[in-house]
């Protein structure tokens, strides 16, 4: 992001308007062009303006007729006025906000339990559908608190800032997140196991435990583990593979879905006089819209290889989770997995074909929740959009 201050700017601001007097000595602009030498426009932040796909904040004054507003006249918003303009820049950032927290927050409770669901290979109840999952979040809460529903919240934030930092330097050399994945593999095997630790015999982990126990099972050192934990040379392939089909499938649906909306909306593109609440708010969220759609996707297309991925991460790390069937009892993981190929065997073998779904319905709950925000942070602005108008 680059400054569009010309050069050799000096800290003469522009006071706006021209609505002071000059005061001595002080050489008044003699037009609007002169004046563009000193105003210019502040660097496109996403969400920040109304705009559409392909556009530039116009430079100050472009497109502005030669009989247009002088300097003391007011510029023309549009119908929405000053506070609807105001509003507008700042409406992409709660939108998106609103989204993150929605996606990291609130849907953290149906991330436990479906990673619980997963590596639960005693259960006889799969939790296909939503109306289960709700009734085993409620017993759990209801026999070990609040907290037991969001366990592990830290550590996937520091995760992800781990992922987030490893992609922006990798990506200078390979557009491709497999390295990424594989860089941050023992911290995520670290944060899923406090994801998926009861809450009853579970200690209170640090803040910083996730990043400890990823570098001690780096060196070798660290919480004793059996001889049942595989190393991390066979779980780099499938952490790997499951990166970067992520990364695919939610690139071309991305890439789709705002194709689509693209297209849909060129058709339909305002003028200043037909300017409307609506067209305002296609210029937020067919980015929101296209996120949310790429990563339901992913996640659905991969949900058995996300399974066999957190089985074989767990094995071997004497985690013991919460009984998903009673939501009362505690059970002990002790499978014995040679690699992907036995884990995805043995699952079809005992378990049959659904055993890869094992907690999908916690899936439709957290893309549920996330919708509802969504369509409520829309409802929000609209009104607002609407009283300041």
């Amino acid at each position: 992001m680059h400054p569009r201050r010309p050069e050799g700017f000096d800290g003469l601001g522009y006071r706006g308007g021209g609505r002071e007097e000059p005061g001595p000595g002080a050489r008044p602009f003699s037009s609007a062009s002169e004046l563009g030498h000193w105003v210019t426009s502040p660097p496109d932040i996403p969400g920040s303006r109304n705009l559409h796909w392909g556009e530039k904040t116009p430079p100050y004054g472009a497109g502005t007729p030669q009989g247009g507003a002088g300097l003391n006249e007011e510029p023309n918003l549009g119908a929405g006025g000053p506070g609807a303009e105001q509003l507008n820049r700042f409406a992409g950032f709660g939108i998106g906000l609103a989204s993150l927290f929605t996606e990291n927050v609130l849907a953290h409770p149906c991330i436990v339990l479906r990673r619980q669901c997963q590596v639960n290979y005693h259960a006889r109840n799969y939790h296909l559908t939503p109306f289960t999952i709700v009734n085993i979040m409620y017993s759990i809460n209801k026999t070990q608190g609040p907290r037991a529903l969001w366990k592990g919240m830290g550590s996937t934030f520091i995760v992800q800032g781990i992922t987030l930092g490893t992609e922006g330097i990798i990506s200078e050399f390979t557009p491709l997140p497999s390295l990424t994945h594989v860089i941050a593999m023992p911290f995520y095997s670290a944060s899923l196991i406090e994801t998926v630790q009861s809450e009853i015999i579970r200690d209170n982990p640090g803040i910083l435990d996730c990043v400890k126990e990823g570098i001690g099972r780096v060196v070798g050192m660290g919480v004793p583990h059996s001889k049942r934990l595989l190393p991390l040379m066979v779980l780099t392939f499938p952490t790997a593979l499951h990166g970067v089909l992520h990364y695919i499938i939610s690139s071309i649906i991305q890439k789709l879905v705002l194709f689509v909306l693209k297209r849909d909306n060129s058709h339909n593109l305002p003028t200043e006089s037909s300017a409307s609440v609506q067209s305002m708010l296609d210029a937020y969220f067919p980015e929101l819209i296209a996120s949310f759609a790429a990563s339901l996707c992913a996640d659905v297309m991969l949900y058995p290889l996300e399974t066999v991925l957190h089985r074989l991460h767990i094995q071997g790390t004497r985690t013991i989770i919460d009984n998903t069937d009673l939501g009362y009892e505690v059970l002990p993981i002790n499978t014995q997995y040679e690699g992907m190929r036995d884990c995805i065997n043995t699952i079809k073998r005992e378990e049959g074909m659904l055993g890869f779904y094992k907690g999908f319905g916690a899936v439709i709950v957290q893309y549920t929740l996330h919708v509802a925000v969504l369509q409520l942070t829309k409802i929000i602005y609209a009104t607002l959009l609407q009283n300041v108008s």
